[in-house]
């Protein structure tokens, strides 16, 4: 995958407000560092954590990382359209991640990857990847679903804030994950579930996009969706139990995720994550999102299941 050594163009800091683009600025940046793979020996990578302060890495860093593997071996003329990936262990933030990637098949068309990220001598991650070459064929597409646009919504620290000074109470996991440092600004449209906890329909629409320009390269566009694409999906599993994942009581982790790519897109536009939730069951719950642009065109969808497992009382 070529031009990630591309950077976005460093920002004065000479008074506040333009110190704050350049944070934001930065963090991008930062993404863009470790989606930079090193090569260690043909097909295989290694890569560094974007450190958030979380105890450990966020499981879209690594199917976003697994993506800049496995392409590295694929002709860019032949853009990926899927991948199914399963997290097996938690990993390390403040260790390496290895990436080895297998060439599973080069056909006339399609060619398929498999990746393995391995951290402390184990893997930890398990993905297989699909592409295909641009050909044309029928066309059709789901309809965007009506909600307000981005400039309509809040950001969330502000929106949760307000909600403060207002006298609801607002978790704070919910303060802290909303007001942190990232490289993709949400805008949940319908933040309030966090605010009032009631049962809802399990349905839950983001607005998102990367906090600054990115390069033009159409595969730094893919890695950073593939990268959000796994922000906020799971909590959709919670919705109709008046809960989150930032209840202490739910014990909660990704175990799969699929995403496919329909369209071409940029992910420093705004971009519409719609999300649903059809099943939970035995301690897992079910997720599935559709992610628009704003002019209404499907660029994306994505499904996972996760643990929702109740925690335990101590003994």
């Amino acid at each position: 995958m070529k031009d990630f050594t591309a950077r976005p163009p460093d920002i004065p800091t000479a008074v506040e407000a333009i110190a704050q683009e350049g944070r934001m600025a930065g963090i991008v940046t930062e993404l863009l560092d470790i989606l930079d793979l090193e090569p260690l020996a043909p097909d295989l990578y290694r890569g560094e954590s974007l450190q958030t302060g979380w105890f450990r890495v966020f499981g879209g860093q690594v199917v976003a990382q697994a993506l800049v593997a496995a392409s590295r071996t694929v002709p860019e003329t032949r853009p990926p359209h899927s991948l199914h990936a399963y997290f097996l262990l938690g990993g390390d933030p403040k260790a390496p991640i290895d990436y080895a990637v297998e060439r599973i098949r080069d056909g006339r068309s399609f060619a398929t990857r498999r990746v393995v990220a391995h951290q402390h001598g184990r893997a930890i991650f398990a993905m297989s990847v699909s592409y295909h070459d641009a050909e044309t064929g029928a066309s059709h597409q789901a309809a965007m679903p009506d909600v307000a646009p981005p400039e309509e919504v809040p950001e969330a620290p502000a929106a949760t804030a307000e909600a403060a000074r207002s006298g609801l109470a607002i978790p704070a996991p919910v303060l802290s994950y909303f007001g942190r440092r990232r490289p993709i600004e949400l805008r949940p449209v319908e933040i309030e579930r966090y605010l009032r906890r009631a049962p809802r329909e399990p349905r839950f629409h983001v607005w998102m996009r990367a906090v600054d320009r990115l390069p033009d390269d159409p595969a730094i566009h893919r890695a950073v969706l593939a990268y959000a694409s796994d922000m906020t999906l799971l909590d959709a599993t919670l919705i109709p139990h008046g809960q989150t994942v930032f209840d202490p009581e739910i014990q909660s982790a990704s175990l799969d995720h699929a995403l496919w790519f329909h369209r071409p897109f940029r992910a420093d536009d705004w971009l519409l994550y719609a999300q649903d939730s059809p099943s939970a069951d035995g301690a897992r719950g079910f997720a599935r999102g559709q992610i628009f642009t704003r002019d209404g065109t499907l660029v994306a969808s994505v499904a996972q299941e996760g643990m929702i497992r109740p925690r335990r009382a101590e003994a």
